[in-house]
Order: structure tokens, then sequence, then C-alpha cells
């Protein structure tokens, strides 16, 4: 996995538990769905890159 896609998915993870933590805090529930999906899908990402990596070993 490239130092960019690191970075990305990382960057793509922390925009969506922002989203998340302000829908917490504001009580909007649709905030807090978008952030967790984002930050699910930057997980799944993030994951998927490490496991590629783990094959090319």
């Amino acid at each position: 996995m490239s130092v960019g896609d690191k970075l990305k998915n990382a960057a793509e993870a922390a925009k969506g538990k922002v989203k998340k933590e302000t829908g917490d805090a504001t009580d909007n529930r649709d905030l807090q769905a978008e952030g967790q999906a984002e930050k699910t899908k930057a997980d799944l990402k993030q994951a998927g890159e490490k496991a590629k990596d783990a094959f090319k070993e």
C-alpha cells in the first residue's frame, strides 16, 4: 500500500469520525449515519490494502 493511499484512507476515516461526532453532539441522526458509513468505508479500504500487501510478501 502506498503512503498516499494510507494517508487518503486515514483522512477519510477522520472525516467520517468528525461527522459522526458532530451528529452525536447535535442529535442529528442523518449526520451520525453518514459519518459512520464514511468511517466504515475507509476502514474497509484500509483493511483491503493491508490484505493485498500481505499477499505480496
